[in-house]
C-alpha cells in the first residue's frame, strides 16, 4: 500500500463537524478522520498534520477564556499523544462595533510552509490529502502538481453563496481528485470510534 500524508486544515473541520452534528459539535478524532480519508484512497498514512490556533487569552484571562484553553491544551495533548504532528497559529481578537470578532492568523502559511516541505522530506510520497476549503493554496497545490505530487481534496461546499461552505471552484480544478465529505462520512468515523 503506497504512503500519503494528510494535512488537516481544523478549523475547517470543526465547522464542518458543528454543521454536521446539527450545530453541536460531533466528536471527531482526528487520527480516526486521518485513517478514514486514508482507506478510502487505499492509501497509508505515513504522517498526520493538524493546524489550527489556540482560543483568544486576553492579558487578564477571563474564566470563560481559561476554560477554553484548558479545554484545547488537553485537545492539542491528545492529538501529540496519537502521533499527529500539530501546528499552531495565534488568535487575532478585533473589535468591530461593540462586538467581537476573532480569526486565525499564521495557520495558512504554517500550511503552505509544510506542503512545500513534502518534496524534499518525503521524496517517497506522490500523492498527498488535503482536507481544507481555502483557494489561497491552489499555487502550492499547482506546484506540486508541477514536481511529480498529486493532491487529493477532502471538502465541502454547498451552492448557496452567503454561505459559510460556499466553494470557490478554482480549488477543486485545482486538484487531481476531490471527495466532498458528507454528514455519513463524519458519522460513520464517530460511531466506530464508540465501539
Amino acid at each position: 500500500m503506497n504512503k500519503t500524508l494528510v494535512f488537516i486544515d481544523d478549523g475547517f473541520l470543526s465547522k464542518l463537524s458543528f454543521h454536521f452534528g446539527n450545530e453541536k459539535y460531533l466528536k471527531l478524532h482526528r487520527k480516526d478522520f486521518s485513517d478514514f480519508v486514508c482507506s478510502k484512497e487505499n492509501l497509508k498514512s505515513e504522517k498526520t498534520f493538524v493546524y489550527l490556533a489556540p482560543p483568544f487569552q486576553s492579558n487578564n484571562p477571563t474564566k470563560d477564556e481559561e476554560k477554553r484553553k484548558e479545554g484545547y491544551d488537553r485537545f492539542v495533548d491528545s492529538l501529540r499523544k496519537e502521533g499527529i504532528v500539530v501546528r499552531e497559529g495565534r488568535c487575532q481578537r478585533l473589535k468591530i462595533g461593540d462586538k467581537f470578532k476573532y480569526t486565525q492568523k499564521a495557520v495558512d502559511v504554517f500550511l503552505t510552509m509544510d506542503l512545500m516541505r513534502v518534496l524534499n522530506d518525503f521524496s517517497e510520497i506522490k500523492k498527498i490529502i488535503f482536507v481544507a476549503s481555502d483557494s489561497d493554496f491552489v499555487p502550492v497545490i499547482q506546484e506540486l502538481y508541477s514536481k511529480g505530487i498529486k493532491t487529493i481534496l477532502y471538502t465541502y461546499y454547498d451552492k448557496d453563496r452567503n454561505s459559510r461552505f460556499s466553494r470557490s471552484n478554482h480549488l477543486i480544478k485545482s486538484v487531481h481528485k476531490y471527495v466532498k465529505l458528507t454528514k455519513e462520512d463524519f458519522l460513520e468515523i464517530v460511531r466506530k470510534n464508540e465501539k
